[in-house]
């Protein structure tokens, strides 16, 4: 098989298909969502940061998913456009995509990094970050040099799904991988060793997203499927609108996910300030930084389901721009499968070992309120997490066939309209409980618009 030409993508078994493309793609994403985690467990377990580093890295977090969100947005519809025209055989456009996308990206993350820095106090206010003074100067700190970051993290979080559309999967993951790793190594020595708190968590992480992009810079002058030349590198109306066009969900599933964290966090902080527990100062940021964890546990489930589902864009877009309908229907009904069936093995996890989750996060350092709310939290919050990982799959493989508009709408209704909506008004009735019965309502309702399309999607194919 030449791994030059793509066209084995519309012979070779869609089973083999996908696990050849969506492993690399889910240690990529997997390793990605490690960022944040990681810092989040080892700046739980220092005794000097604790919980109030905890809520500040919750903070935080909703911040770095806007980030995020551009980047996917260009890198995801880079991938779809650069896929459905290499399956057309326009591979002039397929290289306009890509440099086009490199121009935006940079572009966009210098933007965003300024934006940061020019407005810290007043977006760290919007997401719920005055919970308490100590939790305010935390998130203050760790905010500063994440934004630093910024660019570095948007360029290699772009170029990666860019990188598998150019049948380098495997090293899209290694890229990814290697950034991780360096930021696994450095956190505790600038944490524990260095004593440099919530500065040294970011820098850490700062060093991996580095190593990330300049490896992505590198693959650059190395492509296998389109090589690159400056005439690509000219901004063009219409390959920027289709590109954005086909990212705009994965833009939508991770902006509109700020949406409702920045809705959950601050119901936190106004319903936490009304519980007779979490309303005294020493245990209000408890709530925040509990949610988070929980948040982090759901972003790695999110991230196994999203990399099967953006693994499979490649095989998708070249299927549907060759005509081969039938194998999309197949790949989709595998894709749905497995997805079901980690839902289902991640629910299990949350309501039977829910300590076990806790105890990674610094559980032991805190008071017996923290334990029985983060248990509490794990088994409401998620307790429908099977009808999110269907939801995801449906959203980015309408995605990857090509249906925008499905695909957007859909992931609207769940993040903004149900999301938003939920987390605003359940509280109202329930307390600080109402925030956490929001998530299992919102994937129920959302399950059953997903059913419905993907029953009209068979009838299509």
């Amino acid at each position: 098989m030449n791994e030059t030409n793509q066209s084995y993508l519309a012979t070779e078994e869609v089973g083999r298909l996908m696990g050849k493309y969506a492993v690399p793609c889910i240690i990529s994403l997997l390793v990605g969502a490690l960022y944040n985690i990681v810092d989040q467990i080892f700046i739980a377990n220092a005794s000097y940061l604790g919980s109030y580093g905890n809520a500040a890295n919750t903070v935080v977090f909703p911040l770095t998913v806007i980030a995020l969100a551009i980047a996917v947005m260009i890198g995801d519809g880079c991938c779809a456009f650069v896929s459905l025209s290499l399956g057309r055989k326009k591979t002039e456009d397929a290289g306009l995509s890509i440099g086009n996308s490199i121009l935006l990206t940079v572009m966009i993350s210098i933007i965003l990094c300024a934006v940061y820095l020019s407005f810290d106090e007043q977006i760290i206010a919007m997401f719920g970050g005055t919970v308490n003074e100590e939790t305010f100067l935390h998130s203050k700190e760790y905010f500063f040099w994440i934004s630093l970051g910024i660019p570095f993290y948007m360029f290699g979080q772009a170029m990666n799904p860019v990188i598998r559309a150019d049948a380098s999967p495997k090293f899209a993951m290694i890229s990814t991988l290697s950034g991780a790793v360096t930021n696994i190594i450095l956190d505790p020595i600038f944490i524990f060793i260095f004593k440099w708190g919530m500065a040294g968590a970011a820098i850490a992480t700062i060093a991996g997203q580095i190593i990330t992009a300049v490896l992505a810079v590198w693959y650059l002058f190395h492509t296998k499927m389109i090589q690159l030349s400056k005439e690509h590198f000219r901004l063009t109306r219409g390959i920027i609108r289709r590109t954005l066009v086909l990212g705009i969900c994965s833009f939508l599933s991770q902006i509109s996910l700020v949406a409702s964290m920045a809705a959950i966090n601050n119901m936190i902080r106004k319903y936490g300030a009304m519980d007779e527990i979490f309303d005294q100062e020493q245990y209000a940021q408890i709530p925040m930084a509990v949610v988070g964890i929980v948040m982090k546990f759901f972003q790695i489930v999110i991230s196994i389901v999203v990399g099967m589902a953006a693994g499979c864009i490649p095989i998708v877009g070249f299927n549907i721009g060759a005509g081969l309908n039938g194998r999309v229907k197949k790949l989709f009904t595998k894709l749905l499968t497995a997805e079901g069936c980690v839902g289902a093995v991640s629910m299990i996890i949350v309501e039977f070992f829910p300590l076990r989750l806790i105890s990674i996060f610094g559980a032991a350092n805190e008071s017996s309120y923290y334990t029985a709310f983060a248990i509490k939290s794990f088994r409401i919050y998620l307790c429908m997490i099977i009808f999110a990982c269907i939801n995801k799959a449906a959203f980015i493989f309408l995605q990857a066939m090509g249906k925008a508009m499905a695909s957007t709408m859909l992931s609207m209704v769940r993040e903004i309209i149900f999301g938003v909506g939920f987390a605003l008004l359940l509280p109202v009735f329930f307390g600080l409980d109402g925030v956490l019965y929001s998530m299992p309502v919102s994937d129920i309702l959302t399950a059953v618009i997903s059913l419905t399309i993907i029953v009209m999607t068979y009838k299509h194919q």
